[in-house]
């Protein structure tokens, strides 16, 4: 949900969350099958949203695409910048590929 709050072009009441209740046991496979099954494209195509800051001495990486499309995650300013044009190209690309069509807002 930081994630979501920290960006500066989106907006929290946007959003909804479902929630899957199991054993911990089946967290990981349940969670993969999801990704599999729905394919977002915040886990396919447009990575970078669950990540956390990479620490010192550690941000000569590049941005990740999510933190180029949604800027506002303080730490992700450190690491090296993507063009924004790339990252919609992906999206883009992505969507369509599975025929979405995107909500204008």
């Amino acid at each position: 949900m930081r994630s979501l709050e920290a960006a500066e072009n989106l907006r929290l009441a946007d959003f909804t969350c479902r929630h899957l209740v199991v054993v911990p046991l089946w967290i990981t496979m349940a969670e993969r099958f999801l990704i599999e099954h729905y394919q977002p494209c915040w886990n396919v195509c447009i990575e970078g949203f669950g990540l956390h800051d990479p620490g010192s001495g550690r941000h000569a990486s590049q941005r990740s695409w999510w933190d180029t499309l949604h800027p506002g995650r303080t730490w992700a300013d450190k690491l090296q910048p993507r063009e924004r044009v790339d990252a919609e190209a992906r999206l883009d690309a992505f969507t369509k590929e599975r025929g979405i069509i995107p909500e204008t807002p």
